[in-house]
């Protein structure tokens, strides 16, 4: 049986399909390379260069490769863009997954693990860790469209025999170990991404959005969790629904926070480079503290991380900057 992997050819999805391949699984990888890479994905995962959004085209592909499960990445990611454009996030994030879970049921496939995002909380009541029970008041149509996701799971789950985990991510940074694949899409607004590029010398300088947060240092609060470690929590979700898991809504996070400000240092401290920082005023639909509780997946999902350091995710990160540099260049 063979597993799918929606956005495959993307930052989050490329390393989960190495990780399945490492573990042994038979992987197809559906892309349309919008913002992905082809040379992110291993040769041994057959790609398929495929917009989820074209129902007769999957419906064929579910059939033709006898999928098992689908592993769900492919969206929208970016909550100032998300604001500026929501009916684009509603089509790609919603719209499209909507028809991705006809496509699964129609085929008989009855294992999905979802890429959802702890924007579905908004901003937390008080500065502890949050948990999947709290209250979800998404501020941005990117944590809406998810949270719709979610919704629309839940609801097929009910009424089909079909199970799914939907797996809220925290700040997912670093870069693959062994080097494989990392984060590549040029204009990237991930955090460490942009601070990695601009000590690098890729970016002029680094904007930081609001320092008046009511915050250790006044500027925002978020849990940084290394790529690796999220697509592990993937495996054993999967790994979940194949024992007869019921479908489950999970945190992935480490359960601490840095601020914006402590990310700089630590990018500073691993590159021993100095960067320009540019202080400006806070950001539409930045949230201030978003921490995550990740007791559930660490004990129903059974999963232990195993990259927790800041400055082993900023290493990482700064390696793959390297690399792609090198390749850039060749």
């Amino acid at each position: 049986m063979t597993v799918l992997v929606t956005g495959g050819a993307g930052y989050i999805g490329s390393h989960m399909v190495w990780a399945l391949l490492d573990a042994g699984e038979d992987v197809v990888v559906v892309d349309r390379l919008s913002t992905g890479f082809d040379w992110a994905i291993p040769p041994e995962a057959r790609l398929i260069r495929a917009d989820i959004a074209d129902a007769a085209a999957m419906a064929d592909m579910l059939k033709a490769h006898e999928i098992e499960a689908i592993v769900h990445f492919a969206g929208s990611i970016s909550v100032p863009e998300s604001i500026a454009d929501p009916l684009s996030y509603y089509q790609n994030n919603t719209a499209n997954s909507l028809g991705l879970i006809r496509s699964a049921i129609d085929a008989g496939v009855k294992k999905f693990v979802f890429s959802s995002t702890a924007a579905v909380y908004g901003t937390p009541d008080d500065d502890r860790p949050v948990t999947e029970t709290d209250p979800t008041c998404p501020q941005s149509p990117y944590g809406a469209s998810k949270l719709m996701t979610e919704t629309m799971l839940g609801d097929t789950a009910a009424a089909h025999d079909f199970r799914y985990v939907a797996l809220r991510y925290f700040n997912v940074s670093g870069a693959d170990p062994e080097g494989r694949t990392g984060q590549s899409t040029r204009g990237a607004v991930n955090l460490i991404k942009v601070a990695t590029e601009t000590a690098m010398g890729k970016r002029e300088a680094i904007e930081v959005f609001g320092t008046d947060y009511p915050t250790r240092d006044g500027t925002c609060v978020r849990d940084f969790i290394h790529v690796n470690d999220l697509v592990a929590a993937h495996l054993d979700a999967l790994g979940y629904l194949r024992r007869g898991g019921d479908s489950l809504v999970a945190n992935c996070g480490y359960g601490r926070g840095y601020t914006v400000q402590e990310v700089l240092d630590a990018v500073r401290r691993v590159s021993g480079r100095d960067f320009k920082i540019h202080r400006g005023p806070r950001r539409t639909g930045d949230i201030v503290t978003s921490v995550a509780n990740s007791t559930r997946a660490r004990t129903v999902l059974d999963w232990t991380p195993r990259h927790d350091n800041i400055d082993e995710i900023v290493g990482s990160a700064l390696a793959w900057e390297a690399s792609l540099a090198r390749r850039n260049h060749k």
